[in-house]
């Protein structure tokens, strides 16, 4: 199958059977998440990977009462950070330093240009991090896709309840999107054979 054939393939799954998503295929998702651009790289958001069916049901009957939060095999919470500290821009800087075997020092132009982002107001800092995690969602879908995972991209779900659940703002966090991962269950999933509907490239595409 190739690449554009499993985007075909791919569809918000609405019912799932249960089945296990192997750790090699969960690994594939995670690490395209890991990898996913964003903005100046510092990756401000955390992806939450919830397995426990305890704690998926705490959050099917409080958070997101949909059935592919109890019925998957993983739900991937992406939480955006809540603010961006000095300890996380020194941190991060240092790393590049590390990495690319560069003087910590050549650097001092790109940390101010990352610490203007502290300098945004409190809602332009909260929406630009959630642009992010938004992104990493992307990288993921399309991941879980390529190794024939059903996946299913979430925004309708109480963010204050999912944030208490999993103990978020303890953390600096804040409950964005959501992604559960699993296998549809073809007997029950009325989408399961329907045709994707999109525009055609000429009403979404315009060339200049």
């Amino acid at each position: 199958m190739d690449f554009l054939k499993k985007l075909q393939w791919r569809y918000a799954t609405k019912h799932m059977n249960g089945t296990k998503v192997s750790n090699d295929k969960l690994d594939v998702i995670l690490n395209a998440i890991q990898l996913a651009p964003n903005s100046i790289g510092i990756q401000p958001f955390k992806v939450f990977v919830v397995e426990s069916e305890d704690v998926r049901k705490k959050i099917h009957a409080s958070a997101c009462p949909q059935p592919q939060i109890i019925e998957g095999s993983h739900l991937l919470v992406f939480a955006a950070r809540e603010e961006l500290t000095n300890d996380e821009v020194e941190e991060y800087v240092n790393r590049i330093a590390t990495k690319r075997n560069v003087p910590v020092e050549s650097l001092g132009d790109f940390k101010k240009m990352i610490m203007s982002v502290q300098g945004m107001s409190k809602d332009d800092y909260a929406t630009w991090a959630a642009k992010q995690t938004y992104i990493a969602l992307g990288f993921g879908l399309v991941a879980a896709a390529e190794v024939e995972v059903d996946s299913t991209p979430m925004e309708g779900f109480s963010a204050p309840a999912m944030d208490e659940i999993l103990g978020l703002r303890a953390k600096g966090y804040r409950s964005s999107v959501l992604l559960a991962l699993g296998y549809r269950d073809s007997k029950t999933d009325y989408l399961v054979n329907a045709a994707k509907v999109r525009k055609s490239n000429s009403a979404l595409f315009e060339m200049i």
